[in-house]
């Protein structure tokens, strides 16, 4: 089985929130910080994805990080970016924005990874279709991604259906919520206070 490395996705332009998701704080540090600290625990290396035009942001650039290779494609950039640069390695791919996912949650995927497919990902609570942003992608997947993308097409999620990725039921529905408004933000703070984990 390829070694498995972690990846935040952090390229985000946070048009919604109207600040960068990435530092906005929860759990008592920035949002970049904690999902790093989370993949850090549980693969061999973790690095921060983001664009050319953030390299000199020192949130995203204190930590080890890969530049998106081609700007303007969104997340599977960033997966791509980090195939290209350690094409060796499965990649557990983890949003910034997911105020919910705890250890456990990616413990939980690590354990039931399937390195056969070409990705492993959970199944979402709300309508039962992959979530690529919290996904193993194995080494295999590099060069559908690849292909994917050269036809022109950017969404992660749909790469995972056409695949036909091993999908895994979440162990807390709630775990992948993301946060995407400030109103989302102030709900999950407040949901985070109601678990004693804010």
């Amino acid at each position: 089985m390829s070694t498995l490395y972690g990846l935040v996705l952090a390229g985000g332009r946070s048009t919604r929130m109207g600040r960068d998701k990435a530092a906005v704080a929860w759990h008592g540090r920035p949002a970049l910080e904690r999902a790093f600290e989370l993949l850090s625990a549980c693969t061999e290396r973790a690095f921060v994805s983001l664009r050319a035009e953030q390299a000199g942001d020192p949130l995203r650039t204190a930590l080890p990080h890969l530049v998106d290779g081609v700007a303007g494609q969104g997340p599977i950039a960033g997966i791509a970016s980090a195939q290209a640069a350690h094409p060796e390695a499965a990649w557990l791919v983890l949003a910034c924005d997911l105020p919910f996912v705890e250890a456990g949650t990616l413990r939980h995927l690590i354990g039931r990874r399937d390195p056969a497919s070409l990705a492993t990902a959970y199944r979402s609570a709300h309508d039962g279709l992959p979530e690529p942003l919290c996904a193993i992608w194995e080494p295999a997947s590099r060069g559908p991604v690849l292909g994917f993308i050269g036809e022109g097409r950017h969404c992660p999620r749909k790469f995972l259906i056409m695949s036909g990725a091993t999908l895994v039921d979440l162990p807390d529905p709630q775990a992948l919520d993301n946060v995407n408004t400030p109103v989302e933000l102030e709900a999950a703070r407040s949901a985070l206070s109601a678990r004693g984990a804010a």
